[in-house]
């Protein structure tokens, strides 16, 4: 078991790459702390845990509120005693033209993305001091290497991520506390769901995506959470500060896929 006798706090883990996560995690022998904004998807997150897999407790917690932040490690110390691996999943999704984009909406995205894994981290690295090192993953996405209309706030809370993730790297070397990023492109989650939901013509909406990831097909919940698990184990001991894309090749493909074949070009002297 590659995390044996850890203990994981999961942020944003009532679904989707969490919740992944937090199952792989407790598989290798980790002690789970799922966290979710709502108890009626964390709860039976942890409660499948504990029945099927290993263990793990449920901390309710909103990242966006720095008092649930705060609870959630107050009371993780009081179950487990210590914090040895952070996983920054929690966030919110947006999609809006600038052009109506409002300072509401601005400060929404940030304090959730940003600020909150901020203050997860501020808290874990506190912990990890005192224990002598530990880990923390931050959940960024492929809009840290190239950007989509419609996504102004998401995108300057993902990049900041980066920046934080960087900026602690070095910091926090010397502390024995690495930190990194994870990148992940379009995953079998909610999200997908609802972008084939909003297309007008699914199977254009299906075709255009395949078009746009040379391996043809979404990632899986698992295939995050197992990179997850590499960055948070000690194989990972001389990892830190890196950003890794985990995207069936998306942001290595310069253009869409073309959807008409092309004769042969022999290069030829111009």
């Amino acid at each position: 078991m590659r995390l044996k006798g850890k203990v994981a706090v999961v942020t944003g883990s009532g679904s989707g790459i969490g919740k992944g996560i937090c199952e792989v995690f407790a598989k290798e022998g980790a002690k789970v702390v799922v966290s979710s904004r709502r108890a009626i998807n964390g709860q039976p997150v942890a409660d499948n845990i504990n029945t099927n897999i290993g263990e793990a407790i449920f901390i309710k917690c909103d990242i966006s509120k720095k008092d649930d932040i705060d609870n959630l490690f107050k009371a993780t110390i009081e179950k487990y005693g210590t914090v040895d691996i952070l996983i920054n999943n929690a966030g919110v999704n947006f999609v809006k033209e600038f052009t109506n984009i409002t300072v509401e909406d601005w400060d929404r995205v940030i304090n959730t993305d940003l600020r909150g894994t901020f203050i997860c981290s501020k808290n874990a690295v506190d912990i990890m001091i005192k224990n002598g090192g530990g880990s923390i993953v931050n959940i960024a996405t492929v809009h840290t290497y190239a950007c989509l209309p419609g996504a102004v706030p998401y995108d300057a809370a993902k990049w900041g991520i980066v920046g934080l993730t960087k900026s602690m790297a070095v910091e926090l070397a010397d502390k024995n506390i690495r930190i990194n990023a994870l990148s992940p492109g379009l995953i079998n989650t909610q999200i997908w769901k609802d972008i084939q939901d909003a297309a007008e013509d699914k199977n254009a909406c299906l075709r255009y995506w395949k078009a746009n990831i040379p391996m043809g097909r979404v990632g899986s919940v698992r295939e995050i959470a197992y990179l997850a698990l590499y960055l948070a184990s000690e194989e990972a001991s001389y990892v830190t500060g890196s950003n890794f894309f985990i995207d069936g090749g998306m942001t290595s493909q310069l253009i869409s896929r073309a959807d008409f074949k092309s004769n042969v070009m022999e290069g030829r002297e111009r």
